[in-house]
């Protein structure tokens, strides 16, 4: 108990003097705040007036102005607080206190250690609260914990509003970036060129749902994704195999990576020449960072879970769903609440974790009603909070599913039809049923 107490009573983790050292470097160095603006935060200071201090200089960066003692005393005068800390007077003080700023980034990072203790202090003090409210489930109460820590970890402190002048600012170099980088495919790369070119690639936060019916190719599709990004991009990619155990997806990666019939490889029909190439793409598979859990009948709070320790250990840069209606919600009244209550959930990751999330999806059966059976938006199954949760939504569609006798043999359509961040389209891709993979057709389309 006295230990407990002694633990309450401790002052929380900061540094005064790396506060103090760390403003006069601002002070007699208008270039010094480009060294720590990118990490270190105003609520990062224990001090107060120390916090007021740098977020007039953060002010200052933030509208190309200069930094110096006028013009962050004018910023505080502007702002009412200049008397609050004192004065001028105090910030000749802090000017004098080094005779260099060549340290400013080691006191930032000082700084910014003790403000994640502080925050580690607040999270453990909010798992505590967790812990006595017995009205928690368990599963909910580990997983508040669970968020609470990872955004520690992560340095996600909740927003505040932001000025539209500090948006704008945010906005124009990253706008400058793609005008500068323009036609070159900015997010995660599909693989896929003519998809890669209509939405240069997959974005961070997007919640991408890909649909068709049963047999089109979804998982094809999506696994010629996760093997694209992580064969030949080098980017961690985990995936949430709901309906196919490890093995079944090895198999897959395998015959797409080796380009040996999937049938001979479950078969063990493999003649020389094949085992040659098995084992070369065994090589370049064991190499390719994709993570899969095959764990059936997840809860979306389990998702969450696994996806947020993936993200601390390995940095995962895309998250791939297998499907969404094998997942489960927590009790929800009816089947349409709980896949709502699944698709908001995997919106809400693709947000936190900042990474594409692609989770398939299955259509209900009114396509097979439809003369041309290409699926459309209202096609998807148990819930339009799809539709709505979703930034990206692409069909499947295989005519010779429908029609055996058609010219369009080994075709599939890849239809955007919708597309929060640009425009719609239909694109096609060619289907390699012996090795279950999809590439792209040897005709491309030029871009208008």
């Amino acid at each position: 108990m006295e230990q407990t107490q002694a633990v309450v009573e401790r002052l929380p983790p900061h540094n005064r003097e790396a506060e103090i050292a760390l403003l006069g470097s601002l002070l007699i160095d208008r270039a010094a705040i480009e060294k720590v603006a990118t990490f270190l935060q105003r609520e990062d200071f224990y001090v107060p007036k120390h916090a007021l201090v740098y977020g007039a200089a953060l002010a200052l960066y933030q509208r190309g102005d200069a930094v110096d003692v006028l013009t962050i005393a004018d910023e505080l005068q502007r702002q009412e607080t200049l008397d609050e800390i004192g004065g001028v007077g105090f910030l000749a003080v802090l000017s004098a206190a080094v005779p260099t700023s060549v340290h400013v980034e080691h006191y930032a990072r000082i700084v910014e250690r003790c403000a994640v203790l502080r925050r580690l202090i607040r999270a453990a003090e909010q798992i505590a609260g967790i812990g006595f409210d017995e009205r928690n489930e368990v599963a909910e109460a580990l997983d508040k914990a669970e968020q609470a820590l990872f955004a520690v970890a992560r340095r996600r402190s909740k927003r505040d509003f932001v000025a539209l002048h500090e948006a704008l600012r945010s906005y124009f170099d990253q706008l400058d970036y793609l005008h500068q980088h323009k036609g070159e495919v900015i997010g995660v790369p599909t693989g896929y060129r003519d998809l890669d070119r209509l939405m240069a690639g997959l974005h961070p936060s997007d919640l991408v749902i890909v649909a068709g019916r049963p047999s089109v190719g979804k998982t094809a599709f999506v696994l010629g994704i996760a093997h694209h990004v992580a064969m030949h991009q080098r980017l961690p990619v985990a995936v949430f195999s709901l309906e196919m155990s490890v093995e079944q997806v090895v198999q897959r990666l395998l015959s797409s990576e080796s380009k040996v019939d999937s049938h001979r490889l479950r078969t063990g029909f493999i003649n020389e020449h094949e085992w040659h190439l098995i084992s070369q793409a065994f090589g370049a598979l064991a190499e390719a960072p994709i993570y899969v859990d095959d764990t059936a009948n997840l809860t979306v709070l389990e998702v969450r879970s696994k996806a947020r320790r993936l993200k601390a250990e390995a940095d995962i840069q895309l998250v791939i769903v297998d499907y969404l209606q094998l997942m489960h919600g927590r009790g929800a009244e009816n089947r349409v609440q709980e896949v709502a209550e699944i698709s908001r959930g995997l919106k809400a990751l693709a947000r936190e974790l900042s990474v594409p999330i692609v989770a398939l999806s299955q259509l209900s059966r009114a396509v097979e009603s439809r003369a041309d059976h290409k699926p459309i938006l209202s096609d998807l199954r148990e819930s339009g909070s799809i539709e709505q949760d979703a930034d990206v939504v692409v069909f499947l569609h295989r005519e010779e599913l429908y029609k055996p006798d058609t010219d369009k043999k080994n075709i599939a359509e890849i239809i955007v039809a919708k597309h929060r961040h640009g425009p719609t389209a239909t694109l096609e891709l060619r289907f390699f049923p012996q090795q279950t993979r999809f590439a792209d057709l040897e005709r491309f389309r030029q871009p208008e």
